[in-house]
């Protein structure tokens, strides 16, 4: 990949607000099929775990889906400046949400993303792999999964401007989960919009989006 074309404003944005919200990983809960799990890709330069956006996401939902369980996943890849490797979280999404409903009928599930891994999540639900793509991306999941999905939630998902500027194929979501979906933009991120502060990018707990998303999710598991 050639980071020379990377405009610098956009990178700064995709990677130091991303990595000012790291947070540990979510603990899992230790029943083997919950009621709800919400299956999250943290930003670029994120510590492992769902990130500071994804916890406080998971915190939100459970709040709302109380009583009910929550599990959650956390997509395990590099998250890094590499942005190609964003194929790994693809693959191991992809893995785990179709283990999940295979083994776990019953389970709701809700997929959400921050950042670079709203692009990991938004790819995941493709119905077709898109011309452009990294080697070794997964074939798309069946259709049948998509029943087993509740919600789709994406913070800051990169914009066609941006992933064109990183020499990725422009985020699509499949026709299967595009009612299910709310993809949030703070006015002017410029990583999910056509420019502003690069502060902006770390604003979707202040501005309420993320609440708005566990609400969205919540009404629909």
């Amino acid at each position: 990949m050639a980071r020379d074309v990377l405009p610098r404003a956009l990178t700064a944005a995709f990677v130091a607000a991303s990595g000012l919200l790291a947070l540990p990983a979510a603990s899992a809960s230790a029943a083997p099929c919950s009621d709800v799990e919400v299956i999250f890709a943290r930003g670029t330069t994120e510590a492992p775990g769902v990130g500071g956006i994804g916890q406080s996401f998971v915190d939100a939902v459970r709040s709302k889906v109380a009583p009910k369980s929550v599990s959650v996943y956390a997509v395990n890849y590099p998250a890094s400046t590499d942005f190609p490797t964003g194929v790994i979280g693809i693959n191991d999404a992809s893995a785990h949400i179709q283990s999940t409903a295979a083994n776990c009928p019953n389970t709701k599930m809700v997929l959400g993303g921050y950042s670079q891994g709203a692009a990991v999540i938004g790819f995941v639900t493709a119905d077709e792999i898109p011309a452009g793509s990294p080697a070794g991306a997964p074939s798309p999941m069946p259709l049948s999964v998509a029943d087993h999905v509740a919600a789709v939630a994406l913070f800051g998902k990169p914009s066609p401007k941006f992933m064109s500027a990183v020499e990725e194929p422009t985020v699509t979501i499949g026709p299967a989960y595009a009612a299910k979906l709310t993809d949030l933009c703070v006015p002017g991120d410029p990583v999910c919009s056509d420019g502003g502060s690069v502060a902006n990018h770390g604003r979707y707990v202040p501005t309420g989006l993320v609440d708005q998303a566990a609400a969205f999710a919540a009404a629909r598991v």
